[in-house]
């Protein structure tokens, strides 16, 4: 590794020496400026110099790739890199185009707005087991703007407005949308989809709050008031979490057999 290079991170020094094995016309000047453009965010050392990680450096050989082998403009390479950083598309880092795209530049919304299309600029535990009622909570790595979750889902945009206002889709707080919004806007295509209508679906909504205000209160006993018959049984090493997710589990659990025993009933 470079004389310049501290633990884990490199000096710009170091960086224009790796990257001139590939690109010998880089220079610092031009490094600083993609750093300007907002392609890659170094970190600062206390005295302010900047630290660069081996993701940085990878993401400036892209950059640099795209413009030196397929005529890329900054605008379609930030969009694109904007995308991966929201889990939207993956970045092959190797090949700024990807097998089997042209060499064209990629359009580029004119709205760049996180309700409309574009970039203002959690943790998963794995895919659930086949017929649990709780999946675990889908890795919010993915940051969806209005209308890629609207084109995701199948759902027209006077749709996905009833959505919003019936409370079944909620942004985060920059207004993106993760993997659960997902799906639960999906959920809520397929059954608009059957006939029914945004103001039908608002029940869930309301379903949900009760059952996490049940396990809140479930929590609330556990601290601070007579231990339930959940905590009782529990050792000291079981988390506030694992306690929520069990009594979230029970609540859907409870849910679908009051539901097929309606159903067993109709028949």
């Amino acid at each position: 590794m470079p004389a310049e290079s501290r633990g884990s991170t490199l000096t710009i020094g170091a960086v224009l020496e790796l990257l001139r094995e590939d690109f010998p016309e880089v220079t610092i000047s031009k490094l600083r400026y993609l750093e300007s453009e907002g392609l890659v965010t170094p970190e600062r050392s206390p005295k302010g110099y900047r630290r660069f990680s081996a993701a940085d450096v990878a993401r400036l050989g892209y950059v640099l790739r795209a413009q030196r082998d397929h005529f890329l403009p900054l605008k379609v390479i930030r969009a694109r890199l904007d995308e991966a950083d929201r889990g939207v598309a993956p970045l092959d880092l190797a090949d700024p185009v990807g097998v089997g795209e042209s060499s064209a530049p990629a359009t580029v919304p004119d709205d760049m707005s996180p309700d409309e299309g574009g970039p203002a600029t959690g943790s998963g535990r794995g895919s659930a087991a086949s017929g649990d009622l709780l999946p675990p909570v889908a890795a919010d790595g993915l940051r969806l703007t209005q209308r890629e979750l609207r084109q995701r889902a199948g759902l027209a945009p006077e749709d996905f407005q009833h959505l919003i206002t019936y409370g079944l889709v909620r942004p985060d707080a920059e207004g993106y949308y993760g993997a659960n919004a997902l799906a639960a806007a999906s959920a809520a295509a397929a059954l608009m989809a059957s006939g029914l209508e945004a103001r039908h679906l608002r029940p869930f909504r309301t379903a949900a709050d009760r059952e996490v205000s049940l396990a809140g209160h479930v929590l609330a006993q556990r601290q601070f008031g007579p231990r339930s018959r959940l905590a009782a049984n529990a050792t000291p090493a079981v988390s506030d979490a694992d306690v929520l997710e069990e009594v979230l589990r029970q609540c859907l659990a409870l849910h679908v057999a009051l539901v097929r025993e309606e159903l067993r009933d109709a028949d």
